[in-house]
């Protein structure tokens, strides 16, 4: 096993995370870590910071704006980030659909097996239970044979 491997193994041990996780192509990768920056307080702080120095800064430079009201190129950069943010989101979306269905399918595959052990448990179980029961009954024969034998001696 090569190093990459037992660092991927070490990395994430359920297969449906080491599929959708380490072995993610790049743009998949790229997808996820975008999305999730857009769905953050950070993303949103920064934004705000940013739509407030552009607006200070075009109050500042009134005889000159770079962006005058009705901040046109502003407005353009909001509808540029939402084209790139909505496929990406989209993507992020069908990727996480895509691994819960494999988590269940997953799951439902290991509560087969367990569900199969249980049953080989239950007949073992079952069967143990049989041989003390015929033990049990065998102990008592020879007990009924020795109090038999106890009371011909007594008599």
């Amino acid at each position: 096993m090569s190093t990459r491997s037992a660092a991927k193994i070490a990395s994430h041990r359920h297969p449906v995370n080491v599929e959708f996780l380490d072995d993610a192509p790049m743009g998949a990768r790229i997808a996820d870590a975008v999305t999730g920056f857009l769905g953050s307080w950070r993303f949103l702080i920064l934004q705000t910071i940013l739509v407030g120095l552009w607006l200070i800064g075009n109050a500042l430079l009134l005889s000159k704006p770079f962006d005058p009201y009705p901040f046109i190129l502003l407005n353009l950069a909001f509808s540029t980030q939402a084209a790139y943010a909505a496929p990406l989101i989209l993507l992020a979306g069908n990727r996480a659909a895509q691994k819960d269905r494999m988590t269940l399918e997953h799951a439902a595959d290991e509560t087969d097996v367990e569900e199969k052990q249980n049953e080989r448990l239950l007949r073992g179980n079952t069967e143990i239970l049989q041989h003390v029961q015929a033990l049990e009954e065998g102990i008592l024969k020879l007990e009924q044979n020795i109090v038999a034998a106890l009371k011909q001696e007594g008599s």
